[in-house]
């Protein structure tokens, strides 16, 4: 029997949505007003739901909705470790975390990268964890791909797989809410390593004359066939800015703005302005490009691109762009919008626009 407890931060990854880029500190309670929906709740559910050696564990589990309640819904065993009041903060994560460090031999915790900090001021390298994505940026490397290889990860530690030490990125929320991504290394978490299973960390976005020249071409190549009649949605990036930049547009370097007839039309826009653009106009795409180093393109800090979203779009209607020497590091590209229908449906291969009249096939996996 493997002991194992359970972490659930139930405010991680509201504000993506609503375009807040965050939850640390008290910004979960503006998500909260601007109508964002808790998503740990069915991240937990689809991780518990594909453990395939739940009869060799005994539960360990933080209190209420930061995990007795799920692991009550599934009717498995487990003991409750410490208290928490009505509101939850990092603090009892942390104060959790610490309780059950003597009681476990693995921790699961579900949240972002906010959650994975609190993770290692409290755990640190004295136990191995497992990461549950359900964050907005989750940018560091100690977390599964999707829910799902965070359960496989969990009976591959049960086999006795070797562990590995990943990164944990701190990440200002305050300077990503103003464009600028100010990423350092927090410290290390130890996961057991399936390296199918786990994301990459994320790369800096290059600037050598070889890259800046590729971006240049991308952005010549889609200007030049956009059609005036269609309706196109900018994912963050550098190399989406770049198309703006060259159609003189100010772009969020972080968020997701609009254009219609070369003009700028929505920016920095979060899901439910989107949709309302989906009904007034009849033709829309989305231009988005791949996080450096783990190859999402959907499902890591562009949350405004729900599956929702996705879906009324459509898999025919994405535009994929990256420079070669970003894609020259990725063996696939990356996609876990929190719904395992519309991920099926975007999986395959795409073509990816990698400079002027250049493009080259990349496999897209969930």
């Amino acid at each position: 029997m493997k002991r194992i407890g359970l972490i659930v931060n139930p405010v991680a990854g509201m504000g993506g949505s609503v375009g807040l880029k965050g939850t640390d500190g008290d910004m979960y309670k503006k998500a909260l007003e601007m109508n964002a929906k808790p998503i740990t709740s069915e991240r937990t559910k689809e991780f518990l739901s594909y453990i395939k050696n739940i009869e060799n564990i005994t539960f360990f589990t933080a209190p209420d909705k930061m995990g007795e309640n799920y692991l009550r819904e599934f009717n498995i065993k487990f003991k409750v470790v410490g208290f928490i009041g009505g509101e939850v903060s990092a603090e009892d994560t942390k104060k959790i975390a610490k309780d059950m460090v003597k009681k476990i031999d693995l921790l699961v915790f579900v949240g972002g990268d906010g959650t994975a900090r609190d993770i290692y001021d409290a755990v640190g390298l004295k136990k191995p964890v497992v990461a549950v994505p359900s964050g907005v940026k989750m940018f560091s490397s100690v977390f599964a791909v999707n829910p799902r290889a965070a359960a496989e990860m969990v009976d591959s530690f049960i086999k006795g797989t070797d562990l590995k030490e990943e990164e944990v990125l701190d990440i200002d929320e305050d300077a990503f809410r103003n464009n600028k991504l100010n990423a350092t290394l927090y410290g290390y978490l130890n996961v057991p390593y399936v390296k199918r299973l786990l994301q990459s960390g994320k790369e800096a976005s290059r600037t050598d004359k070889h890259t800046m020249e590729d971006k240049e071409g991308i952005a010549r190549h889609i200007i030049e066939e956009m059609d005036d009649e269609i309706l196109y949605l900018f994912g963050p990036g550098t190399t989406t800015k770049a198309i703006t930049d060259k159609l003189k547009l100010s772009k969020t370097l972080l968020g997701v703005d609009a254009v219609f007839k070369r003009k700028l039309v929505g920016k920095d826009l979060n899901e439910e302005e989107i949709l309302k653009l989906l009904k007034k106009y009849n033709k829309v795409k989305i231009v988005i490009t791949p996080i450096g180093g783990n190859g999402f393109i959907f499902g890591r800090g562009n949350k405004q691109f729900t599956f929702d979203v996705i879906r009324r779009i459509g898999k025919e209607n994405i535009i994929v762009v990256g420079t070669e020497t970003k894609l020259r590091n990725l063996n696939c590209l990356r996609i876990d919008t929190g719904s395992l229908e519309v991920d099926k449906t975007l999986q395959g291969y795409i073509k990816v626009v990698t400079g002027y009249r250049e493009k080259m096939m990349m496999e897209v996996r969930c």
